[in-house]
């Protein structure tokens, strides 16, 4: 159980269940128990909630029902969406196209294919806020790409791609364009059509729905080979009974972030902003990684010289603020960031590194306390650190 009194900044990690998302969840954990699948009258009450759900998803990222598949999560929804395209279209072409800053869901599914089944991938790099240049990608495409997948919004630093662009890039050169819009959907306007792209992956749990519910976009006419065979729920794409509390309150969650998006979207974002310009002002040698403008909403990330990320986070929590220094997606693994390293963020700020998410919950009172508690932290830190008075600081 979460203490009351703790303040919660770490939201791009997982977030807090909306009440009003366990609320439209409750029925389908008891007496509307059916399975979608089945022809009696319990089961088509099942199936008309999966079908209302299916839609009111679509209606948040701009699609049409028949091209949202339901997942578990949003690893399932990457892995889904590479594999189902490389094997797909393998007789068409083996080289596939990734950043060196995307999310291990995709980097390892990548790495998968090249060092199993004879993929070649191209990993492009990012400058030093995180983008990547639509220009490296554009002359990385080869005859033979068929899939390139380049993240939306960055888990780590909150750097939002020009996606857009890099889609056009990509379907002139006859290639599908997937992103993962895990930590984007909820967060900010996220259109498919706008966008450009093939396929679309997103998570329940980080936009207040619970965990173990997510949802791959799939445009119509996308070739995608199936990973998970069996009774051929999801129109044949991903077999296995729905399940459908999960996914009622999926939608729910997708239909309460559509609902004044953008005044929800001003309000986090002038708190971030409060709390970016107050560590930036109040702790010296500290760099603010991801993109200054480029960013989303909830996202704000640093790197402080002359201190261990891991000790500042136990600091923190001591005090009663709860962050993360990086991901919070990689299970009791220790090293520098591939998302730092990638965008060169020198030493002695790599292992500092520390990452604040906020939602629409967060408080101005939590922003000031969380910076008062960082302060401190961080001073108690350093003096325990002989060698940061005498560390570079060139960055």
């Amino acid at each position: 159980m979460v203490n009351p009194d703790t303040i919660y900044l770490d939201n791009a990690a997982t977030t807090a269940v909306d009440p009003r998302v366990l609320e439209a969840m409750l029925p389908f954990l008891s007496h509307g128990y059916g399975n979608p699948s089945s022809v009696h009258r319990t089961g088509l009450a099942a199936r008309a909630a999966l079908d209302k759900a299916r839609m009111e998803v679509a209606e948040g990222v701009g699609a049409s029902g028949e091209e949202i598949v339901f997942t578990s999560c949003g690893t399932e929804s990457n892995n889904l969406a590479l594999r189902g395209v490389a094997f797909a279209r393998q007789s068409e072409g083996r080289h596939l196209i990734t950043s060196a800053v995307e999310h291990h869901a995709i980097i390892r599914t990548m790495a998968q294919l090249a060092d199993h089944f004879g993929f070649e991938v191209t990993y492009l790099p990012v400058d030093r806020s995180g983008l990547v240049d639509p220009g490296d990608l554009e002359r990385a495409l080869r005859s033979d790409t068929t899939l390139v997948s380049i993240i939306l919004a960055n888990n780590e630093v909150g750097t939002v791609e020009p996606v857009a662009e890099m889609a056009r890039l990509v379907h002139a050169r006859g290639a599908v364009f997937h992103t993962d819009a895990v930590q984007a959907v909820g967060h900010l306007p996220v259109d498919v059509n706008a966008l450009g792209v093939d396929l679309l992956s997103f998570s329940g749990h980080k936009l207040h729905a619970p965990k173990g519910v997510g949802a791959l976009y799939v445009r119509n006419g996308t070739p995608l080979l199936p990973m998970q065979t069996g009774g051929g729920q999801e129109a044949g794409r991903r077999s296995g009974t729905e399940n459908l509390p999960y996914i009622v309150g999926l939608a729910k969650a997708v239909s309460l972030a559509s609902d004044n998006l953008e005044e929800h979207v001003a309000c986090v974002r002038a708190l971030r902003d409060r709390l970016i310009a107050g560590v930036l002002e109040r702790i010296p040698d500290v760099l603010l990684t991801g993109h200054p403008d480029l960013r989303t909403p909830h996202n704000a990330s640093f790197a402080f010289a002359g201190v261990e990320g891991e000790s500042l986070v136990v600091q923190l929590t001591i005090s009663g603020v709860e962050a993360s220094t990086g991901s919070a997606c990689s299970a009791g693994e220790a090293g520098a960031s591939h998302v730092l390293e990638a965008m060169a963020i020198p030493e002695p700020w790599i292992h500092g590194s520390l990452r604040l998410s906020l939602s629409r919950q967060t408080t101005a009172q939590e922003i000031d306390r969380t910076l008062d508690v960082l302060c401190s932290a961080i001073s108690r830190l350093r003096a325990l650190a002989p060698s940061y008075a005498s560390a570079p600081l060139d960055a």
